[in-house]
C-alpha cells in the first residue's frame, strides 16, 4: 500500500460523520498496521452477521451480570498492570497496587508512586500490608458471578419414568429415605396455598382427592396436603392457616367426623431438649399459629384437614393400614378460650366440614350441603364457659356455599401467595432478586467500617499498617497532640517525637498523620455501593405495597387480639394495685399501733408547724400535688427519721412511695442492728 492511498483512506475515515472518535482511532490503527479490510455486510455473509449478533448479545448479558465486579473494576485497577488488583495493597498516598507488581517495582530501585510520584516510606516499602477490606470485597464480588457453562446434551431419565420412592426389598433394615428423591415436593403449589390441591398442580393430573392416604407425614408433605412434617398447624399469623392435623396431641380434642373441636398449640414447657410434653404449664393465647387459626375463622378461609391413625379416641381416625389420610376442606365457624382438663386456658376451635366430595366414612355420594348455622351441643357448653371474646365466622366468608352451582367454592379471589413456587429461582422472583442484590451490597459495605466509629467510612484513610478510618475520626483521635515533646530541662537540642499509636495495632502513625490524604478509590467504591443499595431498596419499596394488601378483616382481627392482651394486662395491673394497697394499709396499721412516743411524733407530723419548710411544702401540696398524702403517711410511719430526709427521698425517687418505704425499712433495720451491737459492747464492758 503506497502513501497516497494510505492518506486517502485516513482522510476518508476522518471525514466520515457516522463514526465516533473511538471508532475513527481504531480504523486508523487498522489502516496504519496494513490490516484494514472492508466491512462485510449482511448480504455478503449472513452467517458471520448472525455470529456477530450472538457475540454482541453474549457481551450484553455479560455486562448485565457484572454487578459489583463492574463497580470494582472501574475503581480498583492496579496503577502498574492496569488490571483488577490481586492481593491489593494501599500506599500512604492512597493509591492501590497488586502486591506482586509493587514488589517488582520496589526491587527495581523505584521508591516513588507511579501515579503521584510521592515517595514510599522505607518501612512500608520493606513490609507492605495487604488491604484485607478490599480483598474481601473483590472476593465476594467474584464469587457472586457464575461463569457461563458450556451447553452439553445430557441424557436424563424422564420424570414420568422415575419412581416416586426408592425400591426397598424385604430384607432391608432401613426405610430407604436416604436418597435424592426423598422429600421432594411433587405438587406445584406454594407452601401457603389455601384450599384444595387442584389437578393442574398435580403431575398426575388428578389433584389431591378426599380419602387419599400416605404411609407417613413426609409423604403427606410431598403431596401438599400438610407441609409441616412435625407441627400440627400450618399457617402464618398475618395471613391465616392452610391445614391442620388431628393426631391425638391434646386430650381436650373431640372428633365427630363432620365437625370436631380442635385445641390450639402452646401452653407447654418445651425448654431444654424436650420436643413434646403432655403437661400444660401456662395459658394458651391467640398468637403465632393460634392467631393464624383465628384469622381463618374470621375470614372464613378453607382449611385442609388430615387425620392420623395416632388419634386413638376418635372413631373417624384412619386405620393403621392407612396411617395418614386427607379428609377434605373444613371451615372454622367459632373459636374461644376456656379452661382445659388441666385448668389452664386453652384456645378452642369448632371445625365444620365444607367439601364438595363425600367424606371417607360417609355412604353418601354427594358432599356437604350448606351450613345451617347449627352449633353442636358440646360446643355450646364450652362457649357458655368461655373466658373472654368468642369469635365467629364472617357473614361474607371467603369459602362459601354457592347456591347457583350448589357447591362449595371461593366467593372472592383466594389470598395471594407470599412464597414462591417450589423450585423457583431468584431469576424468576424479581422481589427476591432485589433483596439478594441489596443484601450483597450491604454485606460489601460492612467490610468498609471505621475502627473508631464502627460506621461506613466517610472520607476513608488507609494507614500503612493496613487499617481504615474516617478522616475526621482519625483527626479527632490525635487532636491536641503536638508533633514533638517539650523538654523538661533547659537543654533544647534533643527533640523527641510524639508517638501517635494506631487504634488498631499500636503502630506509630506520627509521620503518616501529617499529610494523610483521602483514599479516593475506596471512597468511590463506597459511594457506588451505597447508590446501588438505595436503588434496590427503592425498587423493593415500590413493589412492596401492592404485593401484600392488608384487608379490613385482618385489621379487625389484630385489633381484637390486641384488645384481649390489653384487657389481660389491665387485670394484672389492678391485681397488683390491690396487693400494694393491702400492704400499705397493713404498714399504716403497724405504725398506728406504736407506743406513746410514736403517737406524739405522729401528732407533731400532722401539724404544719412540726414540718420543716421543704417537707411542709410537699405535704401541703405546694410541690407535687400527688405526693402530699403519701409523704404524710410516710412521716407518720417512720417518725424516727427526719421529715426533710423523707421529702428528699421522695423527690429523688420521683414520687415513688413504695420505693421510699423500702429504703426507710432498710434504714430502720440497719439502725436496730447497730443499737444491739452497741448494747452488747456496753454489757461486755
Amino acid at each position: 500500500m503506497d502513501n497516497n492511498s494510505l492518506v486517502r483512506q485516513i482522510l476518508a475515515i476522518q471525514q466520515d460523520p457516522n463514526l465516533t472518535e473511538a471508532e475513527k482511532a481504531r480504523k486508523r490503527q487498522q489502516v496504519m498496521s496494513s490490516r484494514w479490510k472492508p466491512e462485510i455486510t449482511q448480504a455478503d455473509d449472513p452467517e458471520d452477521d448472525e455470529a456477530s449478533k450472538q457475540e454482541t448479545s453474549g457481551n450484553q448479558e455479560k455486562e448485565a451480570g457484572k454487578g459489583q465486579q463492574g463497580i470494582l473494576e472501574e475503581s480498583l485497577k492496579c496503577a502498574m498492570c492496569m488490571d483488577l488488583a490481586a492481593r491489593p495493597i494501599t500506599a500512604p498516598c492512597q493509591h492501590n497496587f497488586c502486591l506482586g507488581c509493587f514488589n517488582r517495582w520496589v526491587s527495581q530501585g523505584k521508591r516513588t508512586c507511579p501515579t503521584c510520584r510521592a515517595p514510599f516510606p522505607a518501612k512500608f516499602a520493606a513490609n507492605p500490608r495487604i488491604n484485607t477490606a478490599l480483598a474481601s470485597v473483590i472476593r465476594s464480588a467474584k464469587l457472586g458471578i457464575a461463569a457461563p457453562a458450556a451447553k452439553r446434551a445430557i441424557a436424563r431419565p424422564c420424570d414420568e419414568e422415575r419412581p416416586d420412592e426408592a425400591f426397598r426389598t424385604d430384607r432391608a433394615v432401613r426405610s430407604g429415605r436416604a436418597n435424592a428423591s426423598s422429600g421432594r415436593i411433587m405438587v406445584t403449589v406454594p407452601g401457603d396455598h389455601f384450599g384444595p390441591i387442584p389437578p393442574e398442580a398435580d403431575p398426575r393430573g388428578l389433584g389431591i382427592r378426599v380419602g387419599e392416604w400416605w404411609k407417613d407425614r413426609l409423604d403427606c408433605r410431598q403431596w401438599g396436603a400438610h407441609f409441616p412434617h412435625v407441627a400440627g398447624i400450618a399457617g402464618q399469623s398475618s395471613v391465616g392457616s392452610q391445614s391442620v392435623v388431628l393426631s391425638g396431641g391434646y386430650e381436650d380434642d373431640l372428633d365427630e367426623g363432620e365437625w370436631f373441636l380442635y385445641t390450639g398449640s402452646g401452653g407447654r414447657d418445651l425448654s431444654g431438649n424436650k420436643r413434646v410434653s403432655k403437661t400444660q404449664s401456662f395459658d394458651q393465647k391467640f398468637e403465632n399459629m393460634n392467631k393464624a387459626l383465628l384469622i381463618s375463622c374470621q375470614k372464613g378461609l378453607p382449611v385442609r384437614v388430615v387425620r392420623s391413625h395416632k388419634e386413638k379416641r376418635s372413631a373417624y381416625a384412619p386405620p393403621e393400614e392407612q396411617p395418614v389420610r386427607y379428609d377434605g376442606i373444613y371451615r372454622i365457624v367459632k373459636c374461644w378460650r376456656k379452661p382445659g382438663a388441666q385448668n389452664f386456658l386453652m384456645c378452642r376451635y369448632l371445625f365444620v366440614r365444607a367439601d364438595n366430595a363425600a367424606a371417607p366414612w360417609s355412604s353418601e355420594e354427594a358432599g356437604d350441603q350448606a351450613w345451617n348455622e347449627d352449633i353442636p351441643e358440646a360446643a355450646v357448653k364450652e362457649i357458655n364457659a368461655a373466658k373472654g371474646t368468642v369469635y365467629q365466622i364472617a357473614k361474607d366468608a371467603w369459602w362459601a356455599w354457592n347456591a347457583g352451582d350448589q357447591a362449595w367454592g371461593w366467593s372472592r379471589d383466594p389470598p395471594a401467595s407470599q412464597k414462591g413456587m417450589p423450585g423457583s429461582s431468584s431469576q424468576q422472583d424479581p422481589a427476591k432478586q432485589l433483596r439478594k442484590q441489596a443484601s450483597g451490597h450491604e454485606k460489601a459495605l460492612r467490610n468498609f467500617a471505621c475502627l473508631l466509629c464502627s460506621n461506613v467510612l466517610q472520607d476513608p484513610v488507609s494507614t500503612p499498617c493496613g487499617h481504615h478510618f474516617c478522616k475526621s475520626c482519625l483527626d479527632n483521635k490525635f487532636a491536641g497532640m503536638g508533633e514533638v515533646m517539650e523538654g523538661k530541662s533547659s537543654r533544647t537540642m534533643r527533640v523527641r517525637k510524639v508517638v501517635k499509636p494506631c487504634p488498631g495495632c499500636k503502630a506509630d502513625l506520627a509521620d503518616f498523620v501529617k499529610g494523610a490524604s483521602i483514599n479516593r478509590d475506596m471512597a468511590a467504591i463506597i459511594e457506588r455501593l451505597q447508590a446501588a443499595m438505595r436503588a434496590c431498596q427503592a425498587e423493593q419499596s415500590q413493589d412492596a405495597p401492592g404485593s401484600q394488601p392488608e384487608s379490613a378483616t385482618q385489621a379487625q382481627a389484630d385489633a381484637e387480639a390486641n384488645a384481649d392482651v390489653a384487657a389481660e394486662a389491665e387485670a394484672d395491673a389492678e391485681a397488683e394495685a390491690d396487693a400494694e394497697a393491702a400492704e400499705e394499709q397493713e404498714a399504716q396499721a403497724d405504725g398506728s399501733a406504736g407506743g406513746p412516743d410514736e403517737l406524739d411524733q405522729a401528732e407533731q407530723v400532722d401539724s404544719p408547724e412540726a414540718l420543716p419548710g421543704a417537707a411542709v411544702a410537699e405535704a401541703s401540696g405546694s410541690g407535687h400535688s400527688s405526693q402530699g398524702p403519701e409523704l404524710t403517711a410516710l412521716c407518720q410511719e417512720f417518725g424516727e427519721f427526719d421529715q426533710v430526709l423523707i421529702a428528699s427521698l421522695m423527690e429523688d425517687q420521683g414520687g415513688d412511695a413504695i420505693e421510699v418505704r423500702h429504703y426507710l425499712k432498710r434504714m430502720r433495720q440497719t439502725d436496730g442492728a447497730g443499737n444491739q451491737d452497741r448494747k452488747r459492747a456496753r454489757c461486755a464492758a
